[in-house]
């Protein structure tokens, strides 16, 4: 059912090649990049004529438009299960309060009398969000891009999903709820490469965007990747990962579920438990058997998942060397299933979100703890955060002098200017003060 990596006995090895050994899904962005590439300029060149097209050959669908009219998002939220409804509602309100909380304020450094630097943070002021569609549908995709979002106050939002065959070329209906719900009237049916490309370069009907969020398939991280540099966006989403470091002291049921939460996302997902009990990790491969059996999609998502290269049982000698691995591996959601799990967790350096002791599962932040689900994946917790406000945000400096203050610093200026070669640096400064730096006091 799942493989084992045994890590015990010798010494760990460091950084690079401690991660070599660890399980890791294959996701090639780079050879995508190549077949996106002539995607994205037929939408360059052709616009919302292209999303239609593509809307025909890869979701089997036929548009006249791309834009969702905003009578089918009013019909899809009065059409809403009422608990669908409140649960949405719920995780919404809980979002919000965590998002709301993480906004920062600008804040003015006095570095000399008459001379200030202040840090203003500015949303920015268009941006293009990405609800997945394919095998399942996420509305809570939708609550977590759009919830921050709108906490950074930024005041042009679209979103895009990709078009139903079900559902007569329109996003999935709970993805228009749950958009309806949140205030964004404006939705496209596009899908893939070809809705980044939209966000990017703008069609008729899209005006194009300064940043794309939201997770996405192998297209959509690929064309991500080809617009870096031309629009902002938060990162190039692999395969989802749950890594879980346990001892002795945790429910082999829960660890098993928990495993089998992440597999069914897709045949490609990454499950993988860390732990120092050869006990444990026995229970756990025993309980995993029943639990694949009763769920809903196993041949297709959760026995590939879990026998795949990407998912395996990591052996170590005690919770010291897991956390090591569990700080090379980087994973997406990390639960800490240990004796004293908050001190635990509390020396975890590499993760998208951790998840502490037997009552945080992963699924409860994938939908209403309050925190974001869109997380870094394939490592890049080592180096980078999820979705939060401050992707939404950017940092301005706002730089004020005085001339006193300009002129008991001007001689340090010029000196560094000239040690760089750069005089005409050194110049601007003196000329302020008629070709003659002041000397400081």
């Amino acid at each position: 059912m799942i493989s084992r990596i045994d890590l015990r006995g010798d010494a760990l090895p460091e950084g690079g090649a401690l991660r070599d050994l660890l399980p890791r899904a294959d996701f090639d962005v780079e050879a995508a990049l190549e077949k996106v590439r002539p995607l994205c300029e037929d939408v360059h060149h052709r616009g919302d004529a292209a999303l239609i097209d593509f809307a025909k050959r890869f979701d089997g669908v036929a548009l006249d438009r791309v834009r969702v009219p905003a009578e089918a998002l009013s019909a899809a939220l009065a059409a809403l299960d009422p608990a669908v409804r409140a649960a949405l509602e719920e995780s919404i309100r809980r979002a919000r309060l965590v998002h709301r909380a993480q906004r920062r304020t600008s804040h003015t450094t006095q570095v000399v009398p008459g001379g200030t630097v202040t840090e203003k943070w500015v949303p920015v002021e268009r941006v293009g969000l990405y609800a997945p569609g394919g095998r399942s549908v996420y509305p809570s995709s939708v609550v977590m891009n759009v919830v921050p979002a709108q906490e950074a106050g930024v005041g042009s939002i679209a979103l895009a999903s990709p078009p139903q065959r079900d559902f007569d070329g329109l996003p999935h209906p709970t993805v228009l709820a749950a958009c309806a719900l949140l205030g964004v009237d404006e939705v496209y049916a596009a899908g893939g490469a070809g809705a980044v490309a939209m966000f990017a370069y703008g069609t008729e009907s899209c005006p194009p965007a300064a940043m794309v969020t939201g997770p996405g398939n192998i297209w959509v991280a690929a064309a991500k990747r080809y617009f870096t540099g031309r629009i902002g966006i938060d990162t190039e989403a692999g395969p989802t990962e749950i890594a879980v470091l346990a001892d002795d002291t945790a429910d082999p049921a829960h660890i098993a579920a928990d495993l089998i939460s992440q597999a069914e996302h897709d045949p490609l997902a990454a499950a993988v438990l860390v732990t120092d009990s050869v006990t444990l990790a026995d229970a756990v491969v025993k309980e995993l058997e029943p639990q694949v059996a009763a769920t809903k999609h196993v041949e297709d998502r959760v026995r590939p998942a879990l026998t795949g290269r990407q998912s395996a049982i990591v052996l170590v000698d005690g919770v010291e060397e897991g956390l090591r691995v569990v700080d090379a591996y980087g994973a997406e959601h990390l639960e800490i299933q240990t004796a004293d799990a908050a001190a635990v967790a509390d020396r975890v350096k590499n993760a998208g979100a951790i998840f502490v002791g037997p009552w945080a599962p992963v699924s409860l932040g994938d939908y209403c703890a309050g925190s974001n689900h869109v997380l870094p994946t394939g490592g890049c917790a080592c180096h980078s955060s999820g979705l939060s406000v401050q992707s939404f945000l950017r940092g301005i400096h706002i730089v004020d002098y005085t001339r006193e203050a300009l002129a008991d610093v001007a001689h340090h200026v010029v000196t560094l200017a000239e040690a760089e070669d750069l005089p005409a640096h050194g110049a601007a400064v003196k000329a302020r003060f008629g070709w003659k730096v002041p000397q400081s006091k």
